[in-house]
C-alpha cells in the first residue's frame, strides 16, 4: 500500500488510488461517522455476547454449499493463516457475504511458526537511514502503527517485551542507543516504552546468563528497547472464530481442488472444494476469490492459469526452544548483527526460551523440517553471548517455518524480492495477497478486501472496521483476571482408580487460561470443574484436559494435531511432553467427536508423524557430543491401556510463568 493511501485512510477520505496497472488501490464507501460507530458497536456486541457460540462445523459447510451460482458469496477466501482469516474478518465486518476454506487447520502453516514477535523492523529502519530509502522507512512507520493495534485488539494474547542488545565497545553503545532512540521517535504515539542504556553490571542483573566477557571483548553495557510478543496460532484461531461470530462461513480441513469458471472461461466464479475429513466434494460460488495461501499461493495461481509466472521466493526460518533458565522472565536478547551478519535472538515465551533464527532458501512443503546444521548454527551463535553451556540435549523442540517472500509479478526486475506485501489480480476473479509479515496482517487484509471490492464490483455497507475491533476474548479481559479463576474454580480430576478428587486452580493454571482464552477463560474453568477434566495434560505445563473439550466445541479443533500444535502450543514448547499427552488428548477428542477405534488409531499415527518433524533432543542420538538423526519410534508414545492415566503435573508447574 502506498503512503498516499495510508494517509487517506487516516483522514477518513473516500478515495480510489491506482498504481502499477491497478494492482494497488484504496476504496472507501461513503459512510457517516454515526453509522460507522453504530455498526462497530453492533459487531462488538455480537462478538462479546457471553452466550454467543461459533456456528457448528456442519452449519459452516452448509453455508458454503449454499453459495450457488445464483446466490454466490461476495468473497471466498482460500487460506486460513493470519492473512486469510484477517481478510475474512475484514470483509464480513464490512457487510459482505464471506466464506473461507483452509486445506489443513487455521494457522497450520507459516502463521504458527513465526518468531512470535510483533515488530516494526529495527533493521528496516537501519537500511532506511543508511540507504536513504524512503520505502523502507514507510515499512517501519506502518508496522509500528500496526504493532500497537494488534496488542490493543488482542491484549490477552499479546504484550510488550523488552529486548536487550549487548554492546562490546563504546561505539556500539552510541550506535545502538541512537538507532533505538530513532526507533522510539518513529513510533511516536504508538510507542510501547522508551528505550534506555544499562551498564554492564545492571545488564547482568537483568539478564544473569548474559556473558560479560568473551573472546577478546568485554561487555560495555546494553541498550534495551521494546517490541511486541504474541501467541501466534491462538491469535490466528481467534481471528477465525471472530470472523465466524461476525457471520463468515469458515471451514478448516477443506481443500480447493479446482476453480469454477464462467461459460467463456474468462473469469473465476467459484471453487470445487473437498472436505478432507469426510471426503465429500461440493461447489461453492463467489463473486471474487481471494488467494491467501501463503507459500502455496503460486499453486492456486497456476490452477487458474498454468502459464503465470511464480511470485513466491520461499525462505526458511528455524527456531529452537530451550529451558527457561536460558533467559530471564520478561527480558529478551537480540543481537542485530552476529559475526556472519545475521540476526540472533533469545526470547522468553510461554515459560520457555525461544531462540533463532535462520534465513535460507528452501523448497515449499506442508511440513518443513529444520536441518541439523541450522539448529547447530543457532546454538553456536547464542553460545557466544551466554555464560552457560549451550547443549544440543537441552533442545525441547525445534521447527522450521516458510516465509513467503513475494515478487510483484508485474515487475520487470524478477530479483526485486519484497519484505512488504503484494496484492495482484493476474486472472479475473482471483485476487492474490502474499508477502508481508504477521505484524501487518490487518492492513494486508484491508488491502486485499479493497482489491476484491473493485474486482467484483461489490457493495460493502461500511469501510474497514478492524482497526479498533477487539478479537474474541479480548473485551473484558484484564491482567488480574486470573485471580477470579483461581479463587472461584477448582479442578476436578479423575485418579488412576477412577475416583474424582478436587484440586486447586493454582496461579499457573489460572494465568494460562486467562492469557490463552481471555474473557472466555471461565468457560474452560467451568468444564474443568463440572466435567471432571481438571487434570493437567503434561508434566511441567499448565494445559488442562478441559481445554481439549472446549476447543473441540468452540474452536473447530478437529484433530489431535490441531490441539497440540495450534490450540495449545505443546508441540512447539516440548515435543516429548506433547507425545506423552497425545493418547489422552485423542481420548477426549474421541468423546467429543464420536470417533471410532480406527479414527483414534489414525489420529495417533498422524500425531506421532507430526512430532517427528520437530527436531528436539529426543530425535537425536548422541555419541561423544556428536549427534545424528534418529526418528521417533511409535513405542515412545504407545497408547496405554487407560489413556486417562497420563501423569498429572503437580508442583512442577511453577516453571511455567507468563511474561504478561
Amino acid at each position: 500500500m502506498t503512503a498516499t493511501t495510508r494517509l487517506s485512510r487516516r483522514l477518513g477520505a473516500a478515495a480510489i488510488a491506482a498504481a502499477s496497472g491497478g494492482a494497488f488501490f484504496l476504496y472507501q464507501p461513503t459512510l457517516s461517522a454515526n453509522d460507522a460507530c453504530s455498526q462497530l458497536a453492533a459487531l462488538r456486541q455480537k462478538i462479546t455476547d457471553p452466550n454467543a457460540l461459533v456456528p457448528a462445523r456442519a452449519l459452516q459447510e452448509s453455508a458454503l454449499i449454499g453459495a450457488s451460482a445464483a446466490n454466490p458469496h461476495d468473497v471466498l477466501v482460500i487460506g486460513g493463516g493470519a492473512t486469510g482469516c484477517g481478510v475474512a474478518l475484514d470483509a464480513v465486518t464490512r457487510g459482505l457475504r464471506v466464506g473461507l476454506v483452509e486445506r489443513e487447520d487455521f494457522s497450520s502453516g507459516t502463521s504458527s511458526r513465526s518468531t512470535k514477535l510483533i515488530h516494526g523492523g529495527v533493521r528496516y529502519l537501519e537500511k532506511a537511514v543508511f540507504n536513504l530509502d524512503y520505502g523502507q522507512l514507510k515499512l517501519v512507520f506502518h508496522a509500528l502503527e500496526e504493532r500497537k493495534q494488534i496488542i490493543e485488539n488482542a491484549p490477552h494474547l499479546c504484550h510488550a517485551l523488552p529486548c536487550m542488545t549487548p554492546c562490546f565497545d563504546w561505539f556500539e553503545v552510541l550506535y545502538y542507543w541512537m538507532g533505538l532512540k530513532m526507533y522510539d521517535l518513529v513510533a511516536g504515539p504508538r510507542l510501547l516504552h522508551l528505550s534506555r542504556y544499562y551498564s554492564a553490571q545492571e545488564s547482568s542483573e537483568l539478564f544473569p546468563t548474559l556473558a560479560r566477557k568473551g573472546k577478546d571483548r568485554n561487555l560495555k553495557g546494553t541498550v534495551v528497547y521494546y517490541d511486541g510478543q504474541m501467541n501466534d496460532s491462538r491469535l490466528n484461531v481467534g481471528l477465525a472464530c471472530t470472523a465466524a461470530l461476525a457471520g463468515a462461513a469458515v471451514l478448516n480441513h477443506a481443500e480447493v481442488i479446482s476453480f469454477l469458471k464462467d461459460e467463456v472461461g474468462e473469469r473465476i466464479i467459484g471453487a470445487r472444494i473437498r472436505n478432507n475429513l469426510s471426503g465429500k466434494e461440493f461447489d461453492s460460488y463467489a463473486k471474487v476469490i481471494v488467494n491467501a495461501a501463503g507459500p502455496f499461493c503460486d499453486s492456486l495461481r497456476k490452477m487458474a492459469n498454468k502459464d503465470l509466472r511464480p511470485m513466491i521466493c520461499p525462505s526458511s526460518g528455524v527456531h529452537v526452544v530451550l529451558p527457561d533458565y536460558y533467559s530471564p522472565e520478561g527480558m529478551g536478547l537480540i543481537v542485530p548483527k552476529t559475526k556472519d551478519g545475521r540476526v540472533i535472538f533469545m526470547l522468553p515465551w510461554l515459560g520457555r526460551t525461544i531462540a533463532g533464527t535462520t534465513d535460507s532458501n528452501t523448497p515449499i512443503t506442508s511440513l518443513p523440517e529444520p536441518h541439523e546444521d541450522e539448529i547447530q548454527f543457532i546454538l553456536d551463535a547464542i553460545s557466544d553471548y551466554l555464560n552457560v553451556k549451550v547443549r544440543r540435549i537441552d533442545v525441547l523442540s525445534a521447527w522450521s517455518g516458510i516465509r513467503p517472500l513475494a515478487m510483484d509479478p508485474s515487475a520487470k526486475n524478477t530479483e526485486s524480492i519484497s519484505r512488504d506485501h503484494v496484492v495482484c489480480e493476474d486472472f479475473p476473479g482471483l485476487v492474490t495477497i502474499t508477502g508481508g509479515k504477521w505484524t501487518t496482517y490487518r492492513s494486508m487484509a484491508e488491502d486485499a478486501v479493497n482489491a476484491a471490492i473493485k474486482s467484483g464490483k461489490l457493495s460493502p455497507t461500511s469501510n474497514c472496521l478492524t482497526h479498533n475491533l477487539r478479537l474474541i476474548g479480548g473485551d473484558g479481559w484484564d491482567p488480574a483476571s486470573f485471580t477470579v479463576i483461581a479463587q472461584q474454580y477448582i479442578r476436578m480430576k479423575k485418579t488412576h482408580s477412577g475416583k474424582v478428587v478436587p484440586g486447586a486452580m493454582d496461579t499457573a493454571a489460572a494465568k494460562h487460561l486467562t492469557h490463552a482464552y481471555g474473557a472466555l477463560a471461565e468457560r474452560v474453568a467451568t468444564i474443568a470443574q463440572n466435567e471432571n477434566l481438571g487434570k493437567r495434560l503434561a508434566h511441567g505445563y499448565p494445559f488442562l484436559e478441559a481445554e481439549v473439550a472446549y476447543c473441540a466445541r468452540n474452536e473447530y479443533c478437529e484433530s489431535a494435531v490441531d490441539f497440540i500444535a495450534r490450540r495449545s502450543r505443546l508441540a512447539f514448547l516440548d515435543t516429548d511432553a506433547a507425545g506423552q499427552a497425545l493418547p489422552r488428548i485423542i481420548e477426549i477428542l474421541a468423546t467429543e467427536h464420536k470417533w471410532d477405534k480406527s479414527r483414534q488409531k489414525h489420529e495417533f499415527q498422524k500425531g506421532t508423524e507430526f512430532l517427528e518433524t520437530f527436531k528436539a533432543a529426543k530425535n537425536a542420538q548422541f555419541h561423544d557430543g556428536k549427534h545424528t538423526y534418529a526418528k521417533l519410534h511409535s513405542n515412545l508414545y504407545e497408547i496405554p491401556p487407560n489413556p486417562s492415566t497420563v501423569r498429572e503435573g503437580g508442583a512442577g508447574f511453577s516453571s511455567y510463568s507468563m511474561t504478561h
